[in-house]
C-alpha cells in the first residue's frame, strides 16, 4: 500500500520525502532510523577499535583523525548498507553510496 505525501509540502518530513524521492512518510522515518542506528553503532565501533589498537587520551589528535578517516568512515558506509538492507531500504542507500563515490572520484581524478 503506497502512502501519499502530506498535502501540505511545507513540513520537514514531507520535504525530505520529496528530496529523497521516497514513497511515504513512513519510508522517511525508516531512512532516518537507519541513519540514527548507523551513527550510534559507528560511535561504539570507533571506541572498540581505538581501544583495540591501543589509542588513549595521550594519543595525538592527528593520529586519531587519520585513523578515523581511514578505518571508521568506511565502516560507517558498510554499516549504512547493512542497516539499510535489514530495514528494507538497501536500494535507497546503495544509490546514495554510488552518488557519493562518484562525487569523490571527481575530486581525486582530474581529466
Amino acid at each position: 500500500m503506497k502512502e501519499e505525501a502530506l498535502p501540505n509540502k511545507t513540513g520537514f518530513l514531507a520535504k525530505l520525502q520529496e528530496k529523497w524521492e521516497l514513497n511515504s512518510i513512513y519510508q522517511v522515518f525508516i531512512v532516518l532510523l537507519v541513519f540514527s542506528l548507523t551513527g550510534s553503532t559507528v560511535v561504539m565501533v570507533r571506541k572498540i577499535f581505538f581501544e583495540w589498537i591501543g589509542f588513549d587520551e595521550t594519543t595525538s589528535m592527528w593520529l586519531k583523525t587519520v585513523t578515523y578517516i581511514a578505518f571508521v568512515m568506511p565502516a560507517y558506509q558498510i554499516l549504512l548498507l547493512v542497516y539499510g538492507f535489514l530495514f528494507g531500504q538497501f536500494s535507497f542507500f546503495w544509490n546514495k553510496e554510488k552518488k557519493m563515490v562518484s562525487r569523490m572520484k571527481k575530486v581525486f581524478v582530474r581529466k
